[in-house]
C-alpha cells in the first residue's frame, strides 16, 4: 500500500473543537494530512458568508496544528480542482454530508479517480454557524439602547 495522503477541507473560521476533531480523526487515517482552507472569496461565493478571520490568518492557524502536515488554500468551488493540485488519496468530511446530494456527488466524482471519501462524526454541539449567531446576538445586545430607569 502506498502513502495515504489525506485531505480535510473547511472554512476553519472561528476555529472550534469540531474543526480540531475533524483534523485529529483525519490524521489517524492517513500518513500525510493536508488541510484545505476555503478562501474568503469562495466562502462569499459558495456559502454567502463573510469570514471573520481572513484566509491567510486561518491558513496560518491551521498550519500550526500538530496533526496538519501542510495547508492548501482552495480558490475554486471544485473539489476536483483541489484533487488535481494536491493529489490526495483520501477525502475527509463530517458525517453531516453522508447521504446528501452534495456528499453523493462528491463520492461519485472521487470514485472515478480512486479517492476514498471517509466520514467522521459531526460535532453537533458546536459549529461556526452557531458561534456566528452568538456573536451577532452579543453585538446586537451591546448596541441596544439603554432602558431609562423609572423613578
Amino acid at each position: 500500500m502506498g502513502t495515504r495522503i489525506g485531505y480535510a477541507v473547511g472554512a476553519f473560521d472561528l476555529f472550534h473543537v469540531g474543526h480540531l476533531n475533524l483534523l485529529r480523526h483525519a490524521k489517524q487515517h492517513c500518513d500525510i494530512l493536508i488541510a484545505g482552507v476555503v478562501s474568503d472569496e469562495m466562502l462569499r461565493q459558495v456559502k454567502g458568508i463573510e469570514p471573520v478571520i481572513p484566509t491567510a490568518e486561518r491558513a496560518e492557524i491551521v498550519k500550526h496544528i500538530s496533526f496538519v502536515d501542510d495547508v492548501y488554500v482552495e480558490t475554486t468551488p471544485s473539489k476536483m480542482d483541489s484533487w488535481r493540485d494536491v493529489q490526495f488519496t483520501h477525502f475527509f468530511k463530517g458525517d453531516d454530508w453522508r447521504g446528501t446530494d452534495k456528499g453523493l456527488r462528491l463520492e461519485s466524482e472521487f470514485a472515478e479517480v480512486g479517492v476514498e471519501v471517509v466520514y467522521f462524526p459531526y460535532t453537533a454541539h458546536t459549529s461556526s454557524s452557531s458561534l456566528r449567531r452568538a456573536l451577532d446576538a452579543i453585538t446586537a445586545g451591546a448596541n441596544a439602547p439603554a432602558v431609562a430607569a423609572v423613578r
